[in-house]
């Protein structure tokens, strides 16, 4: 389906309006507002939520294009939102559809938690004959109900607590986990200095994924969670842990409390009860800190803003293919993917977790959760809650980092260590690269040796580029030597390419038959089978910011174009990704051509928009976009063209891209891959341990731990030869390019946006395959009672 370009002379056909809104929130506003307007419709604001849409009158405006500018960098909700008691009795939602019924709306856009949901499928199932109750009172006529005869409904989630099943993240997540951990971050070093032990509530009242993640990005010693209170007599097994931290060397404590933590009796669990506790039975220094609303508020991060425009994207698309037999639908995030799901099976799912809880089923609570929450949980439980065993596996694995540093390699790195250390073996760690390798620059790590390391940026083993073909030789007599049975490798294309050559090596040097995994680690993003690298978001959060005091002054200048140099190499990640984020008029890249053609139209897409409200313009920059139109060409290009219209700034950013603490995206991204490279690992290990030796040389032995759509996958290294551009280090193919339409409509380009690949209706049964026998036969039942 392809929507019809924004004509404004065209009568609207699928009239709109958004409502509801928590941080990234006005990013999902401003993309369903955009691309409305791009279609042809006309769309509503409704200010102050539920309680607007019942009240009417001013409360529900026309949205414009210019409206909406300025907003992705704000938190909370433009539009605001209140809760509303009138909207829960019918005569309040008679009131809302009759304020609806007069501006011709049909179709719903709803951002909000589940309740505000759950409240839109009521509507939308009672419509009719809430029509019918305005026809009798003669409120409308028989035509106008006519005409409004159904109600379209699609939602997208909101919510800083992450508690709604069917999604892997919603809007306002991820930016609540950038404000927790700049206060844990400012807490640690106040509490290593004085050896203190610190306990952190969080919000989560029914649900543990800011509290999970949290600890998880941390390296907490303890966490306490809604889903999972912990087995009796937890009291002493935490105070024997933290006992047993301070003597192995840790100064510092960290216990994550989410606000709803109970015990297995029902009792609440609050971080003032632990703090007795832990004074008490070990004497320690102990703090509380109670985050509150602090974690609701601030600039949204890049993940929110361009989940909340891919969302919205989305939901107008949802929207225009409904028909009056579609249910409601909520657009949700599932790996990388958009997906669609029918809103009262999620609402259901999200229910049964509550009756889970209830019946003290927890382990199916955990399942409910989703797969990315199980697998936080589990990886959890490995680092912080298993001590290392007694018997040893006599396995020597190494870990190295290769290419550029990036922030979350350590995370990497510590999980790695430690996931090995539980499971036997001895961990080695190599300094300095391939180059460390061949000089035998290797020593053991031991579990303290990598504490507190999570948040730190950069890489503590060090890392350099060269390759390991000119060493070849003496990296096989080093792996003799030390008695080397596996390698991770982490880093960038230097990685990928250096375990290439390793992989082919081996028919030269036997030494080199042990099982490889390469954990793709650079801002660039650039590595083949993968999605996402470690690193690339926290990068993409500090071009974001840059960007967002960058437009800030442009705004107070007026008629200035900012012209912005990002990282990456030939890989166009960043500079597309961030100019979604922060709202680009045009990111220049590699992969999508571009002339001087080009050129001439954005600079004439600038001069109109100096026309409107909208005095400013936002130009990013690949490095490595173009060899002849330059940083320099660009910018000189733009300052004569626009001379009496505007005036040009530019920027390079340079390495600071590179540098700083890691998001909390990129420490539980680099937390759990570390984790799964080194069990996958041990399962190879065991594989290929033949006649008393270890002997790997087939294919699937040497493979890249990579995001690849919706899970994490091992692909040879030999398979992805044919995915890659070699000469200009790319993959060949990147999910990411079909985004690049979506920035330039947001921007106002009048350009033909292909939906073939658009998301289709799933079922939440089929995603939630390891929900216990029981409750799938309830939950299929309740799903064909609503479909009834």
């Amino acid at each position: 389906m392809r929507p019809p370009k924004h004509n404004p002379t065209k009568p609207p056909e699928n009239p709109m309006f958004v409502c509801l809104c928590l941080s990234g929130m006005n990013a999902a506003v401003r993309a369903t507002v955009r691309v409305g307007l791009y279609t042809g419709a006309k769309v509503y604001f409704v200010h102050e939520g539920y309680q607007g849409l019942v009240d009417g009158g001013d409360n529900i405006k026309l949205a414009t294009w210019e409206s909406v500018s300025m907003m992705l960098q704000l938190g909370g909700t433009v539009i605001g939102s209140a809760r509303c008691m009138d909207f829960r009795a019918r005569e309040g939602r008679m009131k809302a559809a009759l304020n609806l019924v007069k501006l011709g709306i049909t179709n719903l856009c709803v951002i909000g938690g589940d309740g505000s949901l759950t409240g839109a499928n009521q509507f939308r199932t009672e419509w009719s004959t809430l029509l019918v109750d305005l026809v009798k009172a003669g409120k409308i006529s028989n035509d106008e109900a006519k005409t409004s005869s159904h109600l379209n409904i699609v939602g997208m989630v909101g919510s800083i607590d992450n508690d709604f099943c069917g999604t892997d993240m919603t809007i306002g997540t991820d930016s609540a986990l950038h404000r927790i951990i700049e206060v844990v971050d400012a807490i640690t070093t106040t509490a290593q200095s004085h050896q203190r032990t610190f306990i952190l509530e969080v919000m989560g009242r029914h649900c543990g994924y800011l509290a999970l993640v949290t600890a998880l990005a941390c390296g907490a010693d303890w966490v306490f969670i809604p889903e999972m209170p912990p087995d009796e007599g937890w009291e002493g097994h935490l105070c024997r842990r933290l006992a047993d931290q301070r003597a192995r060397g840790c100064r510092l404590n960290v216990i994550i409390v989410a606000e709803g933590a109970m015990g297995r009796d029902g009792k609440p669990i609050g971080s003032e009860d632990i703090k007795k506790l832990v004074e008490k039975n070990l004497g320690f220094d102990t703090r509380t800190t109670v985050l509150g609303h602090v974690q609701r508020g601030g600039t949204p991060s890049a993940f929110d803003r361009i989940l909340g425009s891919r969302m919205g994207v989305e939901a107008v698309m949802a929207l225009l293919e409904a028909t009056p037999e579609t249910p409601a639908c909520v657009v949700s995030l599932s790996g990388n993917q958009a997906v669609r799901l029918p809103l009262m099976e999620c609402v259901q799912v999200t229910k049964d977790v509550t009756t889970a809880m209830a019946e003290n089923r927890w382990e199916d609570a955990i399942k409910l959760r989703g797969k990315s929450f199980e697998n936080n949980w589990n990886t959890y439980k490995m680092l912080a809650h298993i001590n290392p065993p007694d018997t040893k596996s006599n396995i020597n694995v190494a870990i190295v980092n290769v290419g550029a540093p990036c922030a979350g390699m350590n995370a990497a790195v510590r999980s790695a260590v430690r996931i090995g250390i539980i499971q036997g073996h001895n961990m080695l760690a190599v300094h300095d690269g391939f180059e460390g390798l061949a000089h035998g620059n290797i020593e053991p790590i031991t579990w303290t040796g990598v504490s507190g390391w999570t948040g730190k940026g950069g890489s503590e083993l060090g890392t350099k580029r060269v390759l390991p073909s000119k060493f070849i030789e003496e990296i096989s007599l080093t792996i003799a030597k030390f008695n080397i049975h596996s390698l991770v490798i982490i880093g960038g294309f230097e990685a990928f390419m250096g375990g290439l050559e390793l992989v082919t090596a081996r028919e030269k040097y036997e030494e080199l038959c042990i099982p490889m995994v390469v954990i793709p680690a650079t801002v660039s993003n650039n590595v083949p089978g993968s999605d996402f690298s470690i690193g690339a978001d926290t990068a993409l959060n500090t071009i974001t910011s840059t960007c967002d005091r960058i437009k800030q002054s442009a705004a107070g200048t007026k008629r200035r174009v900012f012209i912005i140099e990002t990282m990456g190499g030939y890989c166009g990640y960043l500079a597309t990704m961030a100019g979604l984020a922060a709202g680009a008029d045009a990111a220049y890249i590699y992969e999508d051509k571009f002339g001087i053609r080009d050129l001439e139209m954005n600079v004439e897409h600038l001069v109109q928009k100096m026309k409107t409200d909208v005095k400013r313009g936002l130009i990013l920059r690949n490095e490595k976009c173009n060899a002849n139109y330059t940083t320099d060409f660009i910018f000189a290009l733009y300052s004569e063209e626009g001379k009496g219209v505007f005036d040009c700034r530019k920027n390079i950013l340079g390495h600071m891209q590179q540098g700083g603490t890691p998001t909390p995206f990129d420490r539980n991204f680099g937390t759990k891959m570390g984790s799964k490279a080194v069990l996958w690992l041990t399962e190879k290990l065991k594989e290929v341990y033949r006649h008393g030796r270890i002997f790997a040389n087939t294919p699937d032995s040497a493979c890249v731990l990579g995001m690849r759509k919706r899970a994490l996958t091992f692909q040879p290294l030999a398979e992805l030869n044919e995915q890659t551009d070699f000469e200009h280090r790319i993959p060949k193919t990147s999910w990411w390019l079909k985004l690049r339409p979506i920035m330039k409509i947001l921007a106002k380009y009048n350009i033909s946006l292909d939906t073939s690949e658009h998301a289709h209706m799933e079922h939440v049964i089929k995603k939630r395959v390891s929900m216990p026998a029981p409750l799938m036969k309830k939950h299929k039942e309740e799903v064909e009672e609503e479909e009834e």
